[in-house]
């Protein structure tokens, strides 16, 4: 079958794993070809003995368009003219030993909806973008000095219509835009939305790398979705998944009859824990394959960053695997060197060509350098996940707050390691599924406790240095635990509690935003200062958050058990008058209006090694904010 001509360079591109818009050469493209309109269809198969198109265009008959192979570099193509955007399509393939399996195009932009799993013929190019502001200023975006604040979302279970299905992309953006804005969140990201085969998996098992699921829509409908949120000045991340991939005999696995994609020998190429198959990172073209997928979702559908997934099951060798059970690198070890060298160039070349994305690692070890530059052996993200925080934060505060005391080091542990990276604090999904009950059901004692409880939690999240990152329902105290099958229990904002949690929620992303000693210095030590974290017997901690050189501190003080602290002496920097200017135990949020209404002068009675010190009311399980004023 005659072919316009793939160039000699993109395949020499693509063979060296260097080819950053491998998009627009492998896949099926519409074409002109000697005034003849069609698509030219190409694949990576290197060990087929042939491949053919079939689609509903030749009423899927493996006879009637062969593929020609490029010799040297694998890679087949061919031209079918008369095939238009929307026709359906596989790729038939006779494997070495003369079998022949169907498969979807790796390089597909458009899926069927599920259990139908063909690739659909898409055009690029006829979206009208308005985010031409937004791209500018991303440009420029200083996110080191600016506040981040993360409202995580699997788009088919936040909201449901009355009838009880599913928001498409449009009807999504038109309802969480709005959202978004009234709670102050500066980004959203999205769990998967690249295509998968099942709901259960949340997207977290992908086949389509360059297609946004058809669940919700067609991919100018999610183009729409990240538009709006751009012209509402709300950030837009992916959750990505390079990590692994799942078996299903139609999409990656085996894809030419070997192991194309993935490693031959089990002990590197399987993930026993999730039946999925991990990526050879050490082929070129598979490299190129992922970083391909991340620079498209950041080009065509001007994407903010991705969150890249399971990214310690990448670095690790032996990851949830015994002896013997895995096979060491080249010196011995148990680092994946070239899974290494892959997240190095994918975080190397994607902040390169868009400057201003966020790169952020879900890393759940202690890996070192995970947000440091290559050049001096980091990974190169810009952001991690705290898991270390959130494990510690929500363990403590399930104790009962009477044994709170003995678990205080839960509590400061996490400064000691606080700025080794640029961190994320995450409240996420994984912490709400599974069998471990919502955010607020994870807190001891009566309704009342727990509902004081969560709004400690937040709003110490958001005192404490970092990123913040909140799952939805978890900022109106959703009761059950999250299921991908229905929708947030949005029935609670008829009750005045759980509204005030949801008010909190909105003012502490508004003091985030607006108050410089909260977003400024939140990846350097200079950004925070100890006031006392010794008061175990009382379970109160105290610490100054500090901005920008010349900018006033801000005093912070957490009271983690449901008994008041009257006159309780605390130690301050300067000479000044402090002021209360947030209270979680404010009536508006639903709590007693215990705390401290008139200002609190500094007096000269030196304390907790400091000079001057102010008496102030501690509300039962809350944290108050103090601004020095001017």
């Amino acid at each position: 079958m005659e072919s316009p001509a793939l160039s000699d360079f993109d395949l020499h591109l693509f063979a060296e794993g260097r080819h950053w818009h491998i998009y627009n050469v492998l896949g099926a493209h519409p074409v002109r070809h000697r005034n003849t309109e069609g698509v030219r269809f190409a694949v990576w198969a290197p060990n087929a003995h042939s491949v053919s198109v079939v689609g509903d265009f030749n009423h899927w008959d493996v006879q009637q368009h062969p593929l020609a192979l490029h010799h040297g570099y694998g890679v087949w193509s061919g031209f079918v003219p008369g095939v238009l955007a929307g026709h359906r399509y596989k790729f038939a393939i006779t494997t070495p030993d003369g079998q022949q399996v169907t498969k979807t195009d790796p390089y597909g932009q458009q899926f069927e909806h599920r259990p139908a799993n063909a690739t659909v013929i898409t055009e690029r190019g006829h979206y009208g973008w308005q985010d031409g502001d937004w791209l500018s200023r991303r440009n420029r975006f200083d996110w080191q000095q600016s506040p981040v604040s993360i409202y995580e979302v699997h788009p088919g279970s936040w909201r449901h219509h009355g009838s009880g299905r599913w928001l498409n992309y449009r009807e999504l953006a038109d309802q969480l835009v709005p959202y978004l804005l009234d709670t102050g969140f500066t980004h959203v990201e999205l769990l998967p939305v690249t295509e998968h085969p099942l709901d259960e998996s949340w997207g977290y098992q992908t086949t389509g790398y360059y297609a946004p699921t058809s669940r919700y829509g067609d991919p100018d409908d999610l183009r729409y979705l990240v538009d709006l949120c751009h012209q509402h000045n709300i950030g837009v991340i992916l959750d990505w998944v390079p990590g692994h991939f799942p078996d299903d005999e139609f999409a990656l696995a085996r894809f030419d009859g070997t192991a194309l994609y993935e490693h031959e020998d089990p002990r590197r190429g399987r993930h026993q824990d999730w039946g999925t198959l991990i990526y050879n990172y050490g082929r070129h073209e598979v490299r190129n394959f992922l970083i391909g997928s991340a620079l498209f979702w950041l080009d065509a559908f001007h994407i903010d960053g991705l969150r890249v997934d399971a990214v310690a099951s990448m670095l690790y060798l032996n990851y949830s695997r015994k002896d013997g059970e895995w096979l060491p690198n080249e010196h011995g070890g148990h680092e994946n060197l070239e899974a290494i060298g892959f997240i190095q160039d994918l975080n190397r070349v994607c902040q390169s060509r868009f400057p201003g994305i966020l790169m952020i690692a879900e890393e759940s070890t202690s890996w070192p350098r995970v947000t440091r530059p290559p050049e001096i052996g980091g990974l190169g993200f810009n952001l991690k996940w705290n898991m270390g925080w959130m494990h510690d934060t929500l363990n403590y505060l399930q104790q009962d707050p009477v044994y709170r005391q003995y678990h205080h080091d839960k509590l400061t542990f996490g400064l000691l390691y606080a700025f080794s990276e640029n961190f994320v604090l995450p409240l996420s999904h994984d912490e709400v599924v599974h069998g471990k009950s919502s955010l607020i059901q994870k807190m001891p004692g009566d309704e009342w406790q727990q509902r004081a409880s969560l709004r400690l939690l937040f709003s110490y999240m958001f005192a404490y240095p970092g990123a913040k990152l909140l799952f939805m329902g978890g900022e109106f105290g959703q009761r059950e635990e999250w299921s991908e099958q229905r929708q947030l229990d949005w029935g609670l904002l008829k009750h005045p509690e759980h509204q005030g949690i949801q008010k909190l929620v909105q003012d502490l992303n508004g003091l985030y935003r607006l108050e410089p000693a909260l977003h400024q210095n939140s990846y350097h030590p200079d950004g925070f200062e100890w006031i006392d974290c010794h008061d175990s017997t009382q379970s109160v901690i105290s610490f100054l958050r500090r901005g920008k050189s010349g900018l006033s501190p801000i005093l912070v003080l957490a009271n983690f058990t449901p008994v008041p602290r009257y006159r309780y002496r605390i130690g301050v920097p300067v000479r000044g008058v402090w002021l209360e200017i947030f209270n979680s135990d404010s009536t508006y949020y639903g709590g007693g209006n215990l705390g401290n209404p008139l200002p609190a002068a500094a007096e000269d009675v030196p304390w907790m090694a400091r000079a001057w010190s102010i008496e102030l009311t501690l509300p039962p399980l809350a944290l108050v904010i103090m601004r020095l004023e001017p």
